[in-house]
């Protein structure tokens, strides 16, 4: 009996070489792809802003770093004795909003400075699903544990997330030609509003991801991690050890002396001489 479902990887991708440089950002599953790459000494930058989920945060992530903003204490603010920000993961938090902006500064600058030079830009979106603060009506990266009543949550649509994107790569192509774009989606599952709301979620970026290769084809791609991990990898020996980890944390990431001839999958996904995947617990 055949356990898998084989997922066909994407022919073409142009190769990652060890002198490209390459900036990641998104979901936590794309600290595990830079985590990987950069062990496998690959010239890798990943998440300046922290882990962020939604495509919104991310595009005004890569806004901000090509802008270059600087940050200042009118961007943060306090709340149970710590400074955040809204636009940031929680490891930039402090209890001094000197200390927050020195490290949220510091990042944007190292980000700023190669961000034109860039060879590989790869995304990785989480959930459609945003929270928008109900004062300022700005779509937040992170809540920081205030109080839902502060926010509107809501799905964005297929074109909400294009129209952002093909106005943002447009920019970012027309200043760096050689720039390749590759999308993913999280394989890690949103459950709060259940299974069904989750796959609306992901549904809602794996069309947009479509829609914009379509509109770019010489420079956006796609890699099917979630289709990997939900099908061929379904198997709980490819996670953690807790058996509801693929609801959080899936450990995607193995070793293998053969790898596949695709973009990074012998980097992430592995498969040995016989087909059969190795693997060893990541997280």
């Amino acid at each position: 009996m055949d356990f898998q479902t084989k997922v066909e990887l994407p022919a073409g991708l142009p190769p990652v070489s060890h002198a490209e440089r390459i900036l990641l950002m998104g979901s936590c599953f794309a600290e595990n792809m830079g985590r990987l790459l950069a062990e496998n000494k690959f010239r890798v930058d990943m998440n300046p802003f922290g882990i962020l989920y939604n495509p919104l945060s991310v595009s005004t992530a890569l806004v901000e770093i090509l802008k270059g903003k600087v940050y200042q204490e009118k961007d943060l603010f306090l709340y149970k004795e710590c400074w955040h920000s809204p636009m940031h993961h929680g490891l930039f938090s402090a209890s001094s909003p000197e200390e927050v902006l020195e490290k949220i500064n510091t990042r944007l600058s190292q980000a700023h400075r190669s961000v034109h030079e860039l060879d590989w830009l790869m995304l990785t979106f989480g959930t459609a699903y945003v929270y928008e603060q109900k004062e300022t009506r700005q779509v937040v990266s992170n809540c920081h544990k205030l109080p839902e009543s502060c926010f509107n949550r809501r799905i964005l649509s297929v074109d909400e997330i294009v129209n952002e994107y093909t106005s943002l790569i447009t920019s970012m192509v027309a200043r760096n030609s050689h720039l390749k774009v590759l999308f993913t989606v999280s394989p890690i599952r949103h459950i709060r509003d259940g299974m069904h709301a989750n796959q609306l979620s992901k549904s809602t970026l794996l069309l947009a991801i479509d829609r914009l290769q379509q509109l770019f084809p010489d420079h956006v791609f796609y890699f099917p991690s979630y289709e990997i991990v939900l099908d061929e990898l379904r198997d709980y020996r490819y996670y953690a050890d807790s058996p509801f980890s693929i609801l959080h944390a899936p450990s995607v990431s193995v070793g293998c002396p053969l790898f596949v001839g695709t973009l990074f999958g012998g980097l992430l996904f592995c498969r040995n001489e016989a087909g059969d995947h190795c693997h060893r617990r990541y997280y």
